[in-house]
């Protein structure tokens, strides 16, 4: 695809209001609108190279979705439900974005994003995308390794007032990567 693929799973719609940020500042000439996973289809997701793929945090980590991390809308689990069978990735960029709640679930902050990530980053494809954990104060998050969180970690009920700042910091990060697998670049 020549564009830069957004999509987000959501239950309060708050991810949403990041991916639609996120949108408006890489700018729709390189990026098509985001939509809600529970939207689209597999192949309509796996049509794009470059993808910014974003979650919320729900349960204790795991994959959002109905039943299994208390949400009550469809989100990624219930996407990754419609596959056939495990697709090969090989050859797409991701960049990843999670939501979390550093104070109110400091023990588990943001880390739903790790196993969105790890979903993907199974499937074979290249990740890029890292994130300090410096500004955020919590206990544990799966989303850190090697000491930064494996894609952009907004905290908008505590610190949202960083969070254009943090989207400018990271798109200056990963819009060039991503768009090295478009032909919008060109």
């Amino acid at each position: 695809m020549n564009k830069i693929g957004l999509f987000f799973g959501t239950e309060t719609g708050t991810t949403r209001l990041v991916a639609k940020k996120l949108h408006k500042k890489i700018g729709e000439d390189v990026c098509d609108k985001p939509i809600n996973v529970n939207r689209i289809t597999p192949a309509e997701m796996l049509q794009y190279d470059a993808l910014i793929l974003g979650t919320p945090s729900y349960g204790e980590g795991e994959i959002p979705g109905n039943g299994i991390s208390g949400c009550f809308e469809p989100n990624w689990a219930e996407f990754f439900a419609k596959f056939d069978a495990a697709p090969d990735l090989t050859g797409k960029r991701i960049a990843f974005f999670g939501l979390g709640a550093q104070e109110r679930y400091s023990e588990r902050f943001c880390s739903s994003l790790f196993a969105l990530y790890k979903v993907f980053k199974d499937w074979g494809a290249e990740i890029v995308g890292d994130w300090p954990t410096d500004g955020y104060t919590f206990a544990h998050s799966a989303a850190v390794v090697d000491g930064r969180f494996v894609g952009l970690v907004i905290d908008q009920r505590t610190q949202g007032m960083f969070t254009d700042e943090r989207i400018d910091t990271w798109l200056a990060q990963v819009k060039p990567l991503l768009l090295e697998k478009t032909t919008a670049a060109a």
